[in-house]
């Protein structure tokens, strides 16, 4: 009994340090193995760790990527002087403005005569819209008349511009009166909408690029009177404000694809 009991002396500090070794956190303690006086026996003595700086491998990278970023947003009137941000946004926001016009007047199941308005002809003074040109209406729900009377010579050039608007239409010409049949609902002609609007979504996203790196090439003017930090944190605002646009215009591709498809 006597001898459990010596024995449990000797080794009842290291087990107990080993123990706390075991309920502290790893970045907090480092454990060390140091001889002791008598051959049988060792003491484990505990130590304030280094601070580690633990690097990313590629796992924790890939991770990572699927993670949302800290988001950016800078006063407009402190960086005014370097960049407008508010003109920036509004010409990003006009890019989403013209791709909704240009859904709600091009890109119907049924074609009325308002979708024919904006059509653009080009004519000897430049590029006008139809309805400038001429008078619309709607003859019955199966047939548009497009009265050139006013602008004779612009006939062959409207005739040309509704056959290519991408509406599936195929206008027919008696004198200076153009006739323009409605097509049947088709699945086919749904399904040409709905790339028509793809095509519409992607020429606004090539818009859009443009006004990012307009507005980037600005910036870059800037460089040699503001610091790096603050160059950097308008050139991620700016990306930020691309970037939420362009994830509006999918989704009114999106919307407008499944009103087109039915």
């Amino acid at each position: 009994m006597a001898l459990g009991l010596k024995c449990f002396r000797l080794i009842h500090p290291a087990s107990c340090n080993y123990r706390g070794v075991l309920i502290r956190p790893v970045s907090e303690i480092a454990l060390k193995t140091v001889s002791g006086k008598q051959p049988d026996h060792s003491q484990h003595m505990a130590y304030q760790a280094v601070p580690v700086r633990h690097f990313a491998t590629k796992k924790t990278k890939a991770k990572g990527k699927g993670q949302s970023q800290a988001r950016v947003n800078i006063n407009t009137a402190l960086v005014e002087d370097i960049i407008n941000l508010e003109k920036v946004d509004e010409e990003m926001k006009s890019v989403i403005e013209l791709l909704k016009d240009n859904f709600n007047k091009t890109l119907n199941i049924r074609t009325s005569p308002g979708s024919l308005d904006h059509i653009t002809v080009v004519t000897a003074d430049g590029k006008l819209a139809l309805n400038q040109i001429s008078q619309i209406s709607m003859k019955s729900p199966q047939l548009i008349l497009v009265n050139m009377a006013s602008f004779p010579e612009c006939t062959a050039a409207a005739i040309k511009a509704i056959r290519e608007s991408g509406m599936n239409l195929n206008p027919e010409v008696e004198g200076t009166l153009i006739r323009v049949p409605i097509p049947k609902v088709t699945r086919e002609h749904r399904e040409m909408l709905v790339k028509l609007a793809k095509q519409n979504t992607n020429k606004a996203k090539d818009s859009l690029r443009r006004v990012r790196a307009d507005a980037m090439n600005k910036l870059k003017k800037s460089k040699d009177k503001t610091s790096e930090d603050t160059i950097r944190l308008i050139e991620k605002q700016i990306s930020q404000m691309a970037d939420d646009t362009m994830v509006e215009l999918d989704r009114y591709l999106a919307v407008k694809t499944k009103e087109l498809l039915g």
